[in-house]
């Protein structure tokens, strides 16, 4: 159990380490040089979080009523990727994402309370975006969940199924940047 915590805080520093991810100026987005792997073509951000016991997140499998599902986690490890790879030209506004978050731990609610670190889930949505005037961004993006070991199969009465309501599935959608957060051109 305490290995798995000390393996899950050296992965986040790892994560956090400078030169991993990008100071300020790749958040506001210098102009580019290059036409292709221009400066800051890549960003992002790492995240650890722990969920204090009577508050873990319901990853939607079990059906509270029965005590034998145990699909809440203790740990998230997320983050978020962008990669921009042309610095001029038509695509220049056009960049890759992908936004991984990771679930551990092994908790009943009101009846088990652990500190393990056991992989549960692992979400991803990834996709394609374009930069808009106005701080605007179209997005294309898709979502889906693995699940890992024994929150792979059916366990029971009391799992709800693995398809909702973190399932598979595609969107289009808007993202407005304000109030000085986004890239600046």
């Amino acid at each position: 159990m305490k290995k798995n915590l000390v393996a899950l805080w050296a992965l986040s520093f790892i994560l956090l380490a400078p030169g991993w991810v990008q100071g300020e100026e790749a958040a506001l987005g210098q102009a580019a040089d290059r036409t292709l792997f221009p400066k800051n073509f890549l960003r992002g951000f790492a995240d650890f979080a722990v969920a204090p016991p009577h508050n873990e997140p319901d990853l939607g499998r079990c059906a509270l009523s029965i005590a034998a599902c145990s699909t809440f986690p203790r740990f998230l490890l997320s983050g978020y990727l962008e990669f921009q790879p042309f610095g001029r030209g038509p695509l220049r506004r056009a960049f890759f994402f992908f936004e991984p978050i990771m679930y551990f731990g092994d908790n009943i609610p009101q009846v088990r309370y652990t500190a393990s670190a056991s992989p549960m889930a692992l979400e991803r949505v990834m996709g394609l975006g374009v930069e808009l005037p106005r701080n605007l961004e179209l997005r294309f993006l898709n979502h889906q969940v693995d699940w890992f070991g024994r929150y792979s199969h059916h366990f029971g009465a009391a799992d709800l199924g693995s398809d909702k309501p973190m399932g598979q599935y595609a969107t289009i959608g808007m993202r407005w940047y304000f109030g000085g957060w986004g890239r600046r051109h």
